[in-house]
């Protein structure tokens, strides 16, 4: 795959980690990346607050030049992003507002090509198996929270490549290098960068609300794929622990660097010693913790073969008993003995009527009850849920 490269003015200063880092993982994923020429800067902030043509023709500039290629265009920078975005679809969109900026920029642009995230680029368009196919080092027992602030996912109609409340596409990167991602509310909350220096006291709160939902969530660190929001939750943690009287030291990652860690770079290859909060330490500590993780996951399998197998031919003879009097519950009230397992009343005697005359279904969910409660739930539900389905079906 190739594709035009847009850096940004971040990337190769205040985030050059994430440039680093993400020409990094377009290599190990196989992606020719081509620096648009002669590229300015697409205005982020500053420009739409200042005027509306200006706005536009600043990424419409860089987005000309990178259609004369036919490439598609990777704009790693969630600001930019979605400044290069929101031309793309004005171009295409308003023929009177295409030819002011084709005249601001003295080029032709049509929007033939495409912009393309980070995010949308690994979990779409190369997709979570390709990446498996490169890692080397599995990220367990990392607990991530996915931060993808306001610019990746909204407005949607801009965007377009993931659910703009609930977004899941970095949670499937990260998942396939191995780590865990937790369910948070604030994944798509405003960091409060913007007002970071204009209005530092609603900023700093902003950052808390962030770094204080994470962490209560279970997560050990926040991932991101936007330069303002890592310099915000990042350079600013210890500002917004010394103002709230509360320790964090969440390390903060870009989504690329995790990708560069798992296919087996070391973290000071892609920047990752540069953060002002350490982020090194913790990627070196989990090796050892999946390896404690692996142990007690093997020691709770034989805890649980041990308790479903008996030791000898007397305990044999006793659970078989146990198994035997259970099913002769189920067969004599088989409302009754559903309703240990399922605790809603209307799928208890859903599940009493699938398993009512069949002997083999009875003598399954007995054994389970006896051996294993947590399977005999879900081996039920999975009954139930079958049998719903099938009266859809019959009813379509």
């Amino acid at each position: 795959m190739k594709m035009a490269y847009y850096p940004g003015c971040s990337q190769e200063g205040s985030a050059i980690e994430y440039g680093l880092s993400t020409e990094r993982t377009a290599e190990l994923m196989g992606v020719e990346l081509v620096e648009i020429e002669d590229w300015n800067c697409c205005g982020a902030t500053s420009g739409h607050n200042t005027n509306k043509l200006l706005s536009l023709a600043l990424p419409a500039r860089n987005l000309a030049i990178a259609e004369k290629t036919g490439l598609d265009i990777l704009v790693p920078c969630a600001a930019c992003y979605n400044r290069f975005r929101t031309t793309e679809i004005t171009v295409r969109e308003d023929g009177e507002m295409r030819e002011k900026i084709q005249q601001a920029i003295d080029m032709e642009y049509e929007a033939k090509n495409e912009t393309i995230s980070v995010l949308d680029l690994l979990a779409n368009k190369l997709g979570p198996e390709k990446i498996k196919e490169k890692v080397k080092q599995p990220l367990k027992a990392m607990k991530a929270a996915c931060y993808y602030g306001c610019l990746l996912v909204r407005p949607v109609h801009h965007t377009g490549f993931d659910d703009p409340e609930d977004p899941q596409t970095m949670d499937t990167i990260l998942k396939a290098l191995g780590a865990e991602t937790v369910d948070w509310s604030h994944k798509t909350e405003c960091c409060g960068a913007a007002l970071a220096t204009s209005r530092p006291e609603i900023g700093k709160r902003m950052t808390y609300e962030i770094l204080k939902n994470a962490r209560d969530a279970g997560a050990e660190c926040i991932v991101t794929a936007c330069p303002l929001c890592m310099m915000n939750l990042d350079m600013r943690q210890a500002g917004v622990e010394k103002e709230f009287r509360e320790k964090f030291g969440l390390p903060i990652y870009f989504v690329t660097e995790l990708v560069a860690a798992a296919c087996g770079d070391a973290p000071e290859k892609v920047g990752t010693n540069r953060h002002f909060v350490e982020a090194v330490e913790y990627l070196k500590s989990l090796p050892a913790k999946a390896a404690q993780m692996e142990a007690e996951e093997q020691e709770k399998k034989k805890k649980k073969i041990s308790k479903s197998e008996p030791a000898n031919e007397e305990e044999a003879a006793a659970l078989k008993k146990k198994i035997d009097a259970m099913a002769k519950g189920f067969a004599k009230n088989p409302e009754k003995t559903a309703a240990r397992i399922i605790k809603d009343e209307e799928k208890a005697k859903l599940l009493a009527e699938i398993v009512t005359g069949d002997e083999k279904k009875i003598s399954k969910l007995a054994e389970l009850m006896i051996t294993d409660q947590e399977k005999a739930i879900k081996t039920a539900e999975a009954l139930i849920n079958g049998e719903l389905k099938k009266r859809q079906k019959q009813q379509a």
